[in-house]
């Protein structure tokens, strides 16, 4: 709960600034470049985040980070401070965070979409525009692959879940047999 609150507090600031200079999604799109160099090299983030190491190290490996990637000063400087006030650790959080609030900022919503296979781009423009139809608003899709679905989709929204997979089909089927209305 505190990490939540704290990974709030860090997004809504950043949006704040964002809006106000007019480069949210700037700092969307660095923030995560950042994160996703964490997420591809765990050593890195271990070497952040764990206070066993030397702080003066811990922050040279920052700047490092920072000289390869080259972000905005402000980036920059939002991304020492987490260090220096010892909130590094939340940055996947945050980020999470500043993604959704700066998606609602925009009138964007996040689609999941789940297939048994990969789904081609036409489908997924489809999908991308029947889903804006339903909701009025922009959405982004995100696509993963589940072949236990055996075919079909199933799209979540927020808490809205569209299941159309065969999965949940044969499910239906099977119980309907099993209360006797299948004859």
């Amino acid at each position: 709960m505190i990490n939540a609150r704290i990974a709030r507090r860090y997004a809504k600031a950043l949006l704040a600034i964002g809006s106000e200079d007019g480069q949210a999604d700037k700092y969307k799109e660095e923030l995560g470049q950042f994160v996703a160099v964490l997420e591809a090299h765990e050593e890195l983030e271990s070497a952040l985040c764990n206070p066993l190491y030397d702080s003066k190290a811990r922050k040279k490996v920052l700047t490092a980070i920072l000289e390869r990637l080259k972000p905005s000063e402000m980036m920059s400087s939002f991304l020492l401070l987490l260090f220096d006030k010892g909130r590094i650790r939340h940055v996947k959080d945050i980020y999470s965070l500043y993604e959704k609030l700066s998606d609602e900022l925009a009138g964007v919503v996040r689609a999941d979409v789940v297939s048994a296979a990969g789904l081609s781009d036409d489908v997924i423009s489809k999908i991308r525009d029947a889903l804006a139809k339903k909701t009025g608003k922009k959405v982004a899709v995100e696509t993963s692959i589940d072949p236990g679905l055996i075919g079909g989709v199933v799209t979540k929204i927020g808490d809205l879940v569209l299941d159309g997979s065969v999965r949940s089909q044969l499910v239906g089927i099977k119980e309907s047999l099993q209360r006797g209305e299948g004859s």
